[in-house]
């Protein structure tokens, strides 16, 4: 159902709007006069649109900006699309267009990246304006033809309709005199209580190709005189390769070339990718490991625990005086220390990128969430300006943020290839390579302060994090005077994407940031994750020392937040929260908002004598604003829960002597099918909004699942993963 583009800009533009017979539409596209003349009808066309394209038999390619990688977006932003365009939905289908032509274009499409549940949310204003363009342009074009008023003709599923005069054409027969007209300038949009594809459970637009095996993924890419390169980079973050002995391979089966990759790594090309893996595990390399070759798991446990008790730290929220708080008399203080390890992103599909270098044009194919940066990424390594580049996307097997903002694999891809001109190099990362230089979810540590009145209420409420900034790695442009704001995720005093849900008279939320020596990077959920945790479990642990239900104590700080209060009650109703569960099943509770959007969970388990934990059943409720597809957000909150599970049972990344101690599955573990529990989603789309979908709802399983464990075992567990804990009752 997705193809790729492969053309020049200009054969681009002409081949999809003149030969094709159809129109593109999305934002106005100025062309010169001889860039009109050369469209193949010979009509000169003043600007043509970008995010729509009717074929004459009447088949309807919609182009999609952002990457399909498993969470639905391709079909949700199509189905925005063609609910607006009225059009036959069975007669969709779509295709990516390529950052060089959104950047030739001076960014038609708009913003490339999918991260950040943001592939509907952000985009969804204007491409369902563009299929709201597309439908009355194509209503017009058949009107003029008809030689009546457009407000006079009906549209459903692609056939246009004059019930006076008992004319019916299709939008493919039209779609020629279409693109021949102005784009209107005032669209209207439909209101979403009228939807008929949009709001729907359809079907997957990508499924058929997934189930039959036609699906081709970035590490399946074919050229023809292709060759497969393996490489290694210094096993230790921020060294470099000293030396290293490429004739002691060279004569091996199918090897091609042993090259430098930059100053870090080094890699084998060979006529299969197995044969290069097979000389690179044998080639003699020395690394110089620099500073970080002593660096350990426990260097970097000390150093956050320092950052706990600090003087300095980043404000992120504040209410009242919460030293005054602590300081009352008649007031019940209640501390305790929460921790998050690095964590890897441990995608199905390592990372890989297939090069072409020349002279005058360097081309990659490979699966990105951010297919601008990595045209920028491959511009960069090949020494030529971004025109002379291309990226071309194809699906992501996994991408969870490890794919968003650094495009380390295309850098390597295209530093290869540019040493033997003229051949396509597939570049693999092993499964080993993968684990080993990830961008990891970032390590914190938290210590919490609650002060507890006489009668059981929050009056304040200290929360130090110590650790890790992503921005601060990654783009420390971002930073604010200093401050990593993502770091407050779910925290936020006020704004649209995290707001903390509960109202405490004396509030101080702050970050002592400590940045070891590993990258991290934005992981599924990213700072959501240890914040929920730390929050929701400590709220539990006020709620006990009040003698207070979780439920009620949540209830009364959440007064003023309806839209966090509604979802929380929502999973305590249908879970059957303050009626018997099963017997030696024990429940827990967690809400949080990210992402724009409001979710809880609450979870059923059951821990046995010898401490194994059985993880029943989880209810979850999420109020994304708007429902595109309630079936693939259902489908979200399941994935979610698979892998924010996993990462509380299993996730961790530990070093010794600056290396990381993981290496594959058999150190890293995942989520066994037995283990997962029956989901049960809840969608609340109060309207008004459009929140995120597929992060939300991770960083809720874990703080519900641990204060079920509590609730089962009388133990409170604040360090992760479970793995590591000891859940024999107390």
């Amino acid at each position: 159902m997705t193809t790729m583009l492969k053309t020049s800009r200009r054969g681009f533009l002409a081949g999809s709007a003149a030969a094709a017979g159809g129109f593109m539409l999305g934002f106005h596209v100025p062309f010169t006069a001889a860039e009109a003349a050369e469209a193949t009808t010979g009509a000169a066309v003043p600007e043509l649109n970008a995010w729509v394209v009717v074929k004459p038999d009447d088949t309807v390619v919609i182009r999609i900006a952002r990457v399909e990688m498993g969470q639905g977006t391709l079909t949700g932003l199509a189905q925005l699309v063609a609910e607006e365009l009225d059009c036959d939905w069975s007669r969709v289908t779509t295709e990516y267009p390529t950052p060089g032509q959104n950047v030739a274009r001076n960014r038609v499409w708009g913003n490339f990246q999918t991260a950040g549940s943001r592939g509907i949310r952000d985009s969804q204003d204007y491409v369902r304006k563009g299929g709201a363009a597309a439908k009355q342009m194509l209503i017009q074009a058949a009107a003029n033809e008809w030689k009546v008023q457009a407000s006079e003709c009906s549209v459903d599923k692609g056939v246009i309709s004059h019930a006076a005069s008992g004319k019916t054409t299709t939008y493919g027969k039209v779609a020629m005199a279409a693109a021949q007209l102005q784009p209107p300038t005032d669209i209207q949009l439909k209101d979403p209580k009228d939807w008929k594809i949009a709001g729907k459970p359809l079907p997957r637009l990508d499924t058929a190709e997934k189930l039959n095996g036609a699906q081709v993924y970035s590490i399946d890419m074919k050229l023809p005189g292709m060759l497969n390169a393996a490489v290694r980079e210094c096993p230790v973050f921020g060294g470099k390769v000293k030396s290293f002995d490429a004739k002691a391979v060279e004569s091996m089966p199918g090897v091609r070339q042993v090259v430098a990759v930059g100053d870090t790594a080094v890699a084998v090309v060979a006529d299969t990718w197995w044969r290069a893996k097979t000389a690179l595990d044998v080639l003699p390399v020395e690394w110089d490991e620099g500073p970080n070759a002593g660096l350990s798991s426990e260097q970097i446990a000390a150093t956050l625990k320092e950052g706990l008790d600090a003087t300095e730290a980043f404000v992120g929220n504040q209410a009242g005086d919460i030293k005054a708080s602590l300081g009352k008399s008649g007031i019940k203080k209640v501390e305790a220390v929460y921790s998050y390890p690095y964590q890897h992103h441990v995608t199905m599909e390592p990372m890989n990128a297939t090069a072409l270098f020349t002279a005058d044009k360097c081309e990659v194919w490979t699966a990105t969430q951010n297919a601008e940066a990595a045209l920028a990424t491959a511009s960069t390594a090949a020494g030529l300006p971004i025109p002379q580049c291309e990226v071309y996307r194809l699906h992501l097997g996994g991408g969870f943020g490890r794919r968003s903002s650094s495009h380390d694999y295309v850098r390597h891809a295209v530093l290869i290839a540019k040493q033997m001109p003229g051949t396509p190099v597939k570049l693999i990362w092993s499964r080993e390579e993968d684990m080993l230089h990830g961008r990891y979810h970032p390590i914190t540590q938290c210590k919490l302060t609650g002060a507890l009145d006489a009668d059981g209420n929050l009056d304040g409420l200290h929360m130090r994090i110590s650790g890790q900034s992503i921005l601060a790695n990654i783009n420390p442009q971002g930073l604010q005077n200093g401050k990593d704001p993502a770091t407050f995720q779910g925290l936020n005093p006020t704004g649209t994407e995290g707001v903390l849900g509960y109202t405490v008279p004396n509030l101080l939320i702050d970050h002592a940031m400590r940045n070891p020596p590993v990258p991290p990077g934005f992981w599924r959920g990213v700072n959501n994750n240890q914040n929920a945790i730390y929050l929701e479990c400590f709220v539990d642990e006020l709620a006990h020392a009040a003698g207070k239900d979780p439920l009620e104590f949540r209830r009364k700080l959440l007064v003023n937040h309806p839209k966090h209060l509604a979802v929380l009650n929502a999973v305590a109703e249908k879970a059957g929260w303050g009626t018997p569960a099963p017997e030696g099943v024990y429940r827990g509770l967690s809400q949080h908002m990210g992402y724009g959007s409001y979710v809880a969970a609450c979870a059923e388990v059951s821990v046995s004598d010898s401490g194994d934990l059985k993880i029943h059943r989880i209810v979850a409720a999420t109020d994304c604003g708007h429902a595109v597809n309630p079936q693939q957000i259902a489908a979200q909150v399941e994935g979610s829960f698979v892998y924010g599970l996993t990462a509380l049972l299993y996730g961790e990344i530990t070093l010794k002597d600056g290396r990381v101690q993981q290496e594959n599955f058999d150190t890293y573990q995942m989520m066994r099918m037995d283990q997962m529990p029956a989901v049960e989603t809840i969608v609340l789309p109060s309207g008004g909004f459009w929140g995120g979908v597929g992060e939300p709802t991770i960083f809720v399983a874990a703080p519900a699942v641990l204060n079920a464990i509590f609730a089962a075992t009388g133990k409170r567990i604040r360090s992760v993963p479970l793995a590591n804990a000891d859940l024999r009752k107390a």
